[in-house]
């Protein structure tokens, strides 16, 4: 019997929680400075809750913008729950650490690809581990000029390599 260290799930699990008690410190004291993220999530996964006109425009993924209009976020050890505006619409929604595909955080150039090896071209079937990459970042640095006065839904496929 072989076995190894499996890496690839332990660096999934260490950001998945840097994620979390990111998003923890954000709902005990907001947003500091200029900080905000885009998190891309997979919509189809079975446990993220969404209203089925977001589900609907968005079948597979959909990006979300925490900045400058957010209520309600609570954040658990399985994900956060959190409603954001749409077109004055506030829209609550819920997204498991798991369904998380990037997250970023353009304002100190920070960002983490989560990727899983079918999706990285990997050929290993036994293998069931998560890649984590670090998302190159100025290409994925919002323009601080403008500045949105809602959540936006932003695509990420132009960015991604």
């Amino acid at each position: 019997m072989n076995r190894s260290i499996d890496y690839g799930n332990l660096m999934h699990r260490a950001m998945r929680g840097l994620i979390q008690e990111v998003l923890a410190g954000v709902a005990k004291t907001g947003l500091p400075g200029k900080h905000h993220f885009f998190i891309t999530f997979d919509t189809l996964h079975p446990d993220v809750e969404l209203a089925d006109w977001l589900a609907d425009r968005y079948p597979t993924e959909m990006t979300i913008v925490i900045q400058h209009w957010f209520d309600n976020l609570e954040v658990t050890d399985e994900g956060f729950a959190i409603t954001l505006n749409f077109g004055n619409k506030p829209e609550p929604m819920y997204i498991p650490y798991d369904a998380i595909k990037t997250f970023v955080d353009p304002s100190v150039e920070f960002g983490l690809r989560f990727e899983t090896q079918d999706e990285a071209g990997e050929e290993d079937e036994d293998a069931e581990a998560e890649t984590v990459e670090e998302a190159p970042m100025q290409e994925m640095a919002e323009d601080e000029a403008e500045k949105p006065r809602e959540a936006e839904v932003v695509r990420l496929d132009s960015f991604r390599k």
